[in-house]
């Protein structure tokens, strides 16, 4: 290329865009600690006590009419870099997600749901992901859902993650668009879109490796759900669910996707979809791949 175009050759990446990048003879570490602790600084908590967790387990936020209003200006900036962050902590994909919710008209109660993201963030500043080398080439995924935990309109949450022979590759906590009438419609929900995002990656990975992907691994928590996409009649329990919600049953009779059931201890998208107790929580992070980093820029 140095042929063709003017550039120079910097070496190895280690730094792009606030993320950190250590190269290893077996892995690759990638964290954003500097960008963390600029967050921090900005909102004035680089002194602040550290926590556990990002999120009270039990903390039910609303719109909160009533409550004393924020300077929006300041709570959006913080929002915003916070969502940044999640490129290498996906742990923190629930929490932000859930005080993205109030940026148009910011309270009191929001703010203090982000102060204790930021002092989650103090305590866990050098965390990040880190991809090893080896593996099966194995593309598998883990969907769930979380039913009516929205108090505003009753929406449930989606949450998935996948991984390319072991390794965390993609990942999401989304609001759903519609209402589900039980948990099982709202974790078929959640697997529909997860087969969706299933289908680009197979797609992806063929054009970037050459050679055929074998279908998709789907795993779901929820047996009633796994029933609903392996049966293809619509009975009682799913003509009331939007028609392009059943893309799922195609993919698994073209054996797409393979769908399995996986205990709820084992669910790594749990923490996605949901505020988990301390304990939990930290079960559930290490499931997920996040790890504290050796030698990560403690500068």
């Amino acid at each position: 290329m140095q042929k063709v175009f003017d550039m120079s050759d910097l070496g190895k990446l280690s730094y792009y865009l606030g993320i950190e990048v250590q190269q290893g003879r077996n892995n690759i570490m990638i964290s954003q600690v500097g960008y963390a602790k600029k967050i921090l600084q900005e909102a004035g908590m680089d002194d602040c006590n550290p926590s556990k967790c990002p999120m009270e387990p039990k903390l039910s936020l609303t719109k909160d009419e009533k409550g004393v209003p924020v300077n929006a200006t300041r709570y959006r900036r913080l929002i915003g870099s916070l969502r940044y962050l999640i490129h290498t902590r996906p742990d923190l994909g629930y929490p932000v997600g859930v005080v993205s919710r109030y940026m148009e008209s910011p309270r009191e109660s929001h703010l203090q749901a982000v102060k204790q993201i930021l002092r989650y963030i103090k305590g866990t500043v050098n965390h990040g992901l880190v991809y090893r080398q080896g593996g099966n080439g194995e593309l598998v995924g883990y969907s769930d859902s979380s039913h009516g935990m929205d108090r505003d309109d009753g929406k449930g949450t989606t949450g998935m993650a996948f991984y390319f022979s072991g390794n965390l590759i993609t990942w999401c906590s989304q609001k759903q668009r519609t209402v589900a009438l039980s948990s099982c419609e709202s974790e078929f929900m959640a697997a529909t879109s997860a087969a969706c995002q299933a289908l680009w990656l197979r797609s992806l990975l063929q054009d970037l490796t050459s050679s055929e992907v074998k279908r998709v691994k789907l795993y779901v928590d929820n047996k009633s759900a796994i029933e609903l996409m392996k049966n293809p009649v619509f009975h009682g329990r799913s003509k009331h669910i939007d028609t392009r919600y059943h893309f799922i049953r195609e993919c698994v009779e073209k054996e797409l996707i393979c769908v399995e059931h996986i205990s709820g201890e084992e669910q790594r998208a749990a923490i996605l979809t949901k505020a988990l107790p301390r304990v939990k929580f930290i079960e559930m992070k290490n499931l997920l791949g996040v790890e504290e980093l050796e030698g990560a820029n403690q500068n």
